[in-house]
């Protein structure tokens, strides 16, 4: 589980985070929902220590991230993976050098079970024997999966995906959605994803923190979500919906 108690963050004199708290639970996909420029992506970046908040707590199942020693926060960095927007694969790597990167700065195992750790992730995420393609020979799926593959393979206990479907076709975007939530309950991983995409929220939305202008204004799964009275949360649901239909 991770934690968050109270966090702000200010950039100059303009807050951006005002006091957010919340609990994502362990092998549950919890998102992290609202517009562009509410407060998501800072607040992920918060969470994985990319940025520091100017107050409060982030605790990973209890232990401090944002006041620990140095060989804490080092262990509980280590436990963390993430898949970036923009999948963010090497392009001069091939699929199986990529997947492999985190155990080469991270571990002092054998080449031999780094490969085995690879291949095992690869049939994880449904692509096996692509070990020698390029990025450039992957279609914008394929890559989402390597970077999911790339997130789990040091056996992360948290696992973060930030705009998984960006750029993505529906069906496809389903597809990672429906991958994201059969791995986090496979692997019993911590699962946040920062997330506008209305699909994904009603697929895979087990946990929900709605963010407007910087502050958490609601909380609940994909249940509830729909009988809300919350008049920004509304807006924000329904614009989505219309985008969809226009699309």
């Amino acid at each position: 589980m991770i934690e968050i108690k109270n966090i702000t963050k200010s950039f100059d004199d303009k807050k951006v985070l005002h006091g957010i708290s919340g609990k994502f639970e362990k092998g549950k996909t919890n998102l992290i929902i609202g517009a562009s420029g509410t407060g998501k992506s800072v607040l992920l970046k918060c969470l994985v220590g990319l940025l520091s908040p100017d107050n409060g707590k982030v605790l990973f199942d209890g232990r401090y991230f944002t006041e620990s020693d140095k060989n804490t926060t080092t262990q509980i960095r280590r436990e963390i993976g993430m898949l970036f927007q923009g999948s963010a694969l090497f392009d001069s790597k091939n699929v199986e050098e990529n997947i492999k990167f985190p155990l080469d700065i991270l571990t002092e195992i054998s080449e031999k079970e780094k490969i085995e750790k690879v291949n095992h992730c690869l049939n994880l995420v449904g692509l096996d024997k692509i070990n020698q393609k390029m990025p450039s020979e992957l279609s914008g799926g394929m890559k989402k999966r390597v970077g999911i593959a790339r997130a789990i393979v040091n056996d992360s206990k948290y696992l973060f995906c930030d705009e998984p479907n960006s750029g993505l076709d529906p069906l496809t975007a389903i597809k990672i959605d429906d991958l994201i939530l059969e791995l986090t309950q496979k692997l019993n991983t911590t699962t946040i994803v920062v997330t506008h995409d209305m699909n994904s929220v009603i697929e895979i939305g087990e946990y929900i923190m709605f963010l407007h202008n910087g502050k958490k204004l609601w909380e609940g799964d994909n249940k509830k979500i729909l009988k809300t009275k919350i008049k920004e949360l509304n807006s924000f649901i329904f614009s989505n919906k219309l985008m969809k239909k226009i699309k």
